[in-house]
């Protein structure tokens, strides 16, 4: 009984990364953009193996990495749900991520010789 509104593809071993981590990049591109709420159920490992076409382990890795992040727990026996902090999570992980890249960028952008004013001036046409 997997919903049929969620957009778990492309999963593709030819596409980048292990399948796990594309389907646990999926979970969260569905829980950021509001199509999974927090207490929502989703597909059991088995249902959604099955939809994609891959193993259980796969799934349950998946499931397990997600769990790991405080963005879903599951239920023995009830199943697997979005975390009621598993958005904000996401955003935590998001703004994290933003930062490191900025902090890279500033670093990248002294080693090509630029001042702070050149950096600062870049920041500001980018936004």
């Amino acid at each position: 009984m997997t919903p049929r509104a969620l957009r778990f593809g492309p999963i593709s071993p030819a596409a980048p990364g292990p399948l796990y981590e594309q389907i646990a990049a999926a979970v969260k591109r569905e829980i950021a953009a509001g199509r999974l709420l927090p207490g929502a159920a989703l597909p059991s490992v088995r249902a959604l193996a099955a939809e994609l076409l891959v193993s259980l382990i796969t799934i349950k890795r998946a499931y397990e990495e997600l769990e790991r992040e405080g963005i879903i727990y599951s239920r023995q026996g009830l199943g697997t749900f979005v975390a009621d902090s598993g958005a904000d999570e996401i955003a935590r992980a998001r703004r994290e991520q933003a930062h490191e890249s900025m902090a890279q960028a500033v670093r990248d952008g002294r080693a090509a010789g630029l001042s702070d004013k050149d950096l600062i001036d870049w920041l500001k046409k980018e936004l």
